[in-house]
């Protein structure tokens, strides 16, 4: 059963009641691409960087240039601080106290669990994923092939996914999704750019889904030599000094810049999404193309990264926290929404949302119906620049490691419940308004406050018979 508080939004805004089409432009549904980055802090993109970023700035160029073409949000939340129960929330739209995987780990979607893909084949739409999925397992009833997926090329399991040139991947083929191997020497994220660049071409006279998940700036930290060099001198030392190696025998692979080797995937990144926006305008389809771009969660600290490194690049910018924080600076991410006449270009927007916003906004964009209520609420309204934009009464986070956390932001305010042990709970409030830094904790001059926070903690969680908190002595 849904929370009260998110079931009354839900339901004012599911596609079922709007008209077909709402967001369609007059020759048919939009195309839609959704680009997920994996591990990418909110400050690690030009666009979302203050002018003063000087030497460490990471270049981005197709990024700064998509959120020049389109709507750059500085609100937007991923569903939770790390990726699988992130991508849970962004193909079901249901938030952490509903979502069926809450934490890490090879847990699977089930059959009744009705996502994105499945929402727009219905809609008439070819549906193709490419990189990581995360969100079940090949026997499993979140297999790629079982989730609406007309195609998908990429990893099921999220530590082969930590390997930049694993030996295989898997794709769906006669039905099934089966094992693939790769050639030596070869980088998955380059091969899932090129399957995303053939689904286009194969697909640019029809109405498509592409998700593109890549696995990029995760580590581990190791890229091709033509973005590594990038930030190294001439005479091949690091651009980022001192740099501190990571040695082999780690689960991650050995490198010996991690500081350079972190900037230039997220240049990998770019360049594989400007390789993506290249082939549109090639293809003359831009125009009727919607895409949107995020990141699973904050910064990592991983590989041989330290806080050191975050701090240095500003990866989280003037967010606190990084991946596994309930903290901003571990769940806000740069979110970019580019459509061509109908998304103002250069447009920044501050409509406070989340992951699980993004299924019901493609279904009423599409014109699609969603079977079931959702969390989310549909922002298209935003997007388009019209007056009727519903609004969350809060957004709603949980995460099993580390103790059982819990987050909630309602308009200005940010609670977050930290339970180390039993009978232990130290809740924080922040006004993002004055300290979008969370650096000041409030609670004890607004306890009232409080009371709510912690009762929109207790009206949206749920009991999950896989997850459940646990507390560490």
């Amino acid at each position: 059963m849904l929370a009260v508080g998110a079931l009354a939004v839900s339901l004012t805004s599911r596609p079922d009641t709007m008209s077909p089409g709402i967001g369609a432009a007059a020759d048919g549904p939009p195309n839609i691409i959704f680009i997920l980055a994996d591990d990418l802090g909110y400050g690690d993109l030009g666009c979302y960087r203050p002018a003063s970023a000087g030497i460490n700035i990471i270049r981005t160029p197709n990024l700064d240039r998509l959120a020049a073409q389109g709507m750059r949000f500085t609100d937007f939340y991923a569903g939770n601080t790390v990726c699988a129960p992130s991508r849970c929330a962004l193909m079901t739209g249901m938030h952490m106290g509903h979502a069926q995987i809450r934490g890490n780990g090879e847990k699977p979607l089930r059959r009744e669990d009705v996502i994105i893909p499945e929402v727009l084949k219905k809609a008439g739409y070819a549906t193709g994923m490419f990189g990581k999925w995360g969100l079940g397992m090949p026997d499993t009833e979140g297999a790629p092939h079982r989730k609406g997926w007309d195609e998908f090329y990429g990893h099921v399991n999220h530590v082969e996914a930590h390997f930049q040139q694993h030996p295989f991947l898997w794709e769906i083929s006669k039905g099934e999704t089966v094992k693939v191997d790769q050639p030596a020497g070869s980088y998955n994220n380059e091969a899932f750019t090129q399957k995303a660049l053939s689904f286009l071409a194969r697909h640019k006279a029809q109405p498509f889904l592409l998700y593109l998940a890549f696995t990029i700036p995760h580590a581990e930290l190791h890229t091709p030599a033509k973005y590594l060099n990038q930030y190294k001198h001439k005479n091949g030392q690091s651009r980022f000094q001192p740099e501190i190696p990571f040695p082999a025998g780690n689960h991650y692979g050995e490198q010996a810049t991690p500081k350079a080797a972190y900037a230039a995937m997220v240049t990998q990144l770019d360049d594989y999404v400007g390789q993506v926006l290249k082939k549109l305008d090639a293809l003359g389809i831009a125009n009727n193309t919607m895409v949107l771009f995020a990141s699973d969660n904050g910064t990592h600290i991983e590989g041989g990264r330290s806080l050191d490194d975050v701090a240095l690049m500003g990866s989280s910018g003037p967010l606190r926290g990084i991946k596994r924080d309930l903290f901003d600076g571990g769940i806000r991410t740069p979110f970019i929404v580019r459509w061509p006449g109908r998304v103002k270009a250069g447009a920044v927007n501050g409509f406070i949302g989340a992951f699980y916003d993004v299924l019901p906004t493609l279904s009423s964009v599409a014109g699609a119906t969603l079977p079931n209520p959702v969390d989310g609420i549909s922002f298209l309204p935003t997007l388009l620049d019209q007056k009727n934009q519903s609004v969350h009464p809060y957004l709603y986070w949980e995460f099993y490691e580390r103790g059982f956390s819990r987050a909630v932001r309602s308009g200005q305010w940010k609670a977050v419940s930290l339970a180390p042990k039993a009978g232990s709970e130290t809740v924080y409030l922040f006004d993002l308004d004055k300290d979008p830094g969370e650096r000041t904790n409030v609670a004890s001059q607004h306890t009232d406050i409080v009371a709510r926070m912690k009762a929109y903690m207790a009206e949206a969680h749920t009991p999950s018979p896989l997850f459940s908190p646990q507390y560490r002595p």
